[in-house]
């Protein structure tokens, strides 16, 4: 999902948090993101309710849950590009699963701001799968969800060690780097779009 279906800014997150507490972007960084907290949040191990007590714990600040959840999610930017790409693909038929490190928070902006998770057939998100990529529970997961052969599945990322991860296990693979070299990597595979 991130930069590659929708851009997102782990800075402007850091920023809009510690907006809410009189906190620096950096400070909360350090808090959130140094600290490895949103990596525990996106592999499942808080829900959004403990994030947020977390969160007023460690900044000694009460912030309502609404304004944390918009600070931390509203930072995502569509890949409008991709949209066309995912209708044609979901009407020839092909089955589409997000394989995504994300946590509940995301996830749900992303659903509710964008119409376009709706497009997909099935998840296999880091916080259901309890893993990061590039752990292999998550693989597992997507590959239990994509209902063909590894290698009859097509896998793109805009990290080079999730895609060799990827390619390990079977699934057909490349970096993404923008729309039309994806457009590019499927030609390649006879799937036009």
């Amino acid at each position: 999902m991130g930069n590659v279906l929708a851009f997102f800014s782990h800075d402007r997150m850091c920023e809009q948090m510690g907006a809410l507490c009189g906190r620096t972007r950096e400070e909360i960084q350090a808090l959130l993101i140094d600290s490895g907290k949103q990596w525990e949040f996106e592999r499942g191990q808080l829900s959004a309710e403990e994030f947020h007590q977390w969160f007023e714990e460690a900044t000694g600040q009460s912030v309502s849950y609404p304004d944390l959840v918009r600070a931390a999610s509203d930072i995502f930017e569509l890949n409008a590009s991709l949209v066309p790409v995912l209708d044609t693909l979901k009407d020839r038929g092909h089955r589409l699963v997000l394989l995504s490190n994300t946590c509940i928070s995301h996830f749900e902006f992303i659903w509710n701001e964008y119409e376009v998770l709706q497009r997909f057939d099935d998840f296999a998100t880091s916080y259901k799968a309890g893993a990061i990529k590039p752990e292999r529970p998550i693989f597992d997961l997507a590959l239990s969800k994509i209902q063909c052969a590894p290698e009859e599945a097509f896998y793109t990322d805009d990290i080079a060690d999730y895609v060799n991860v990827a390619r390990g296990l079977g699934i057909q693979a490349e970096v993404f780097t923008d729309t039309p070299t994806l457009i590019q990597h499927l030609a390649a595979r006879d799937i036009q779009v």
